[in-house]
């Protein structure tokens, strides 16, 4: 303990008389099992790099598997990573990662649900007094499991309406903590805003600001432009769909034991999984039957590869599945961003799917499962109500009639997303903004 309260205290005071340039250290890159998860973290330094380029980014991940490493390390080569944690005395374990706090201007948290590591905010702020911002995390009191949380979750107006209502007590006392020691809150949906200002929080600023995955602008275009080639997909003419599970089985995904939940979340998806994907099936032969295009099964999460295969392709009626080109490994978000520009559209059960698609000029429908939390509510935020659906509020023959008019008019949908992203553009400059005004240099 005093090893690391040593490394700390010289480290600040090196740092107080070098320290020339605004200094942010980003904490972010969650895991690494989810392309959505991974797209966060340079998301952000896009934004930041956009917005506010004379600031020297420093992350602090938490997974940096499948290839995310060097993605980060290609796209940004200046980008400093810093490896450790926060030990019981509420410092940092390793001497760099105590040089970086001692650094930093801001404490960053990128997107997320439920600002996650929210314990090493406190812990930062609580040592350096320094400034803590949030760009786009989810706060939802309402969906999952423990307490008085509903398992099945609900549609977006019913969690607002449930989360709005909490006692003022509700929130969490080192949750309340941090977001009231925060210079900006920004929640990737208005659904957590408004709870969070239900529950009187005291950060200056607490407004939308969308999910940092929509600021990414790294490609593969060699790597997903070959792949096309070679599985016949031409530009403008093929469908891209992502399934999911209702619960993600993490103990398949990452190994992790079992928890006491996971038999309750395994009925909820034995349950619901054929009934939400017949419906994508629905959409999907009605879609190759009127165009004669081609469709293209892929994975948001490792576990979708399979499910894919599954629930998808393989029920699918053989003239139609004659046209279905399945993925058959996991990628990493620049090269889905590479394909998803030059699909026709996007329709997917997962939420950043269709981030990385609008971010690249292509229209994109999400499907939203009940229990999928309130993030959802981020594409009515910034204007893409034409192409959200509740799952169990819609079918195949609705999903269609929304891709038809991509299909029939598809200037006037790209057009629809220049505008959804001057929209996005516009307030992820505002995010920046807070942040350099946060940094007082």
């Amino acid at each position: 303990m005093q090893r690391r309260a040593f490394f700390l205290t010289a480290a600040l005071g090196f740092a107080q008389a070098t320290k020339k340039t605004p200094q942010v250290l980003l904490r972010s890159s969650w895991q690494s099992v989810n392309i959505g998860d991974i797209g966060h973290t340079p998301g952000a330094l896009a934004i930041l790099d956009k917005h506010f380029p004379e600031a020297e980014i420093t992350l602090w991940p938490g997974k940096l598997g499948h290839g995310s490493r060097e993605l980060l390390l290609k796209g940004y080569p200046k980008l400093k990573i810093v490896e450790g944690s926060v030990g019981a005395d509420g410092k940092p374990t390793t001497p760099e990662l105590a040089a970086a706090w001692a650094r930093a201007d801001l404490y960053l948290s990128g997107s997320g649900s439920g600002f996650p590591a929210s314990a090493h905010a406190v812990a930062f702020r609580k040592a350096t007094g320094k400034p803590v911002g949030v760009f786009g995390v989810s706060t939802d009191p309402v969906s999952g499991f423990g307490g008085k949380r509903r398992p099945e979750g609900g549609t977006l107006r019913e969690l607002h309406e449930a989360a709005v209502r909490l006692p003022a007590g509700d929130l969490d006392a080192d949750l309340r903590y941090i977001i009231d020691q925060s210079s900006f809150f920004y929640c990737r949906d208005t659904i957590s805003r408004d709870y969070l200002r239900a529950q009187k929080v005291k950060t200056p600023i607490l407004e939308f600001g969308p999910d940092a995955q929509l600021g990414m602008s790294l490609r593969d275009d060699a790597k997903g432009f070959a792949w096309l080639k070679a599985h016949g997909l031409e530009d403008g003419k093929f469908l891209c769909v992502v399934p999911r599970l209702r619960y993600t089985p993490y103990y398949r995904v990452d190994g992790r034991p079992r928890a006491k939940d996971d038999d309750a979340k395994d009925a909820i998806n034995d349950r619901t999984t054929e009934q939400d994907h017949a419906k994508l099936r629905d959409m999907i032969i009605r879609y190759v039957k009127a165009t004669g295009n081609k469709v293209m099964v892929c994975a948001e999460m490792t576990y979708q590869v399979e499910l894919g295969k599954q629930v998808l392709v393989d029920p699918l009626p053989e003239d139609v599945r004659a046209k279905v080109v399945w993925r058959d490994t996991y990628w990493l978000p620049d090269e889905a961003a590479s394909i998803y520009s030059k699909a026709q559209a996007v329709v997917s059960v997962e939420c950043h799917s269709p981030l990385i698609a609008m971010r690249n000029g292509t229209p994109a429908i999400y499907v939203r499962q009940p229990t999928d939390t309130c993030k959802g509510q981020m594409y009515r935020d910034f204007g893409s109500d034409d192409w959200f659906f509740e799952v169990d509020e819609t079918n195949g023959e609705q999903l269609w009639s929304a891709l038809e008019k991509i299909h029939g008019e598809p200037r006037g949908a790209k057009a629809q997303v220049r505008l959804i992203m001057k929209r996005v553009d516009a307030l992820q400059a505002q995010m920046a903004d807070a942040a350099r005004r946060a940094c007082k240099v």
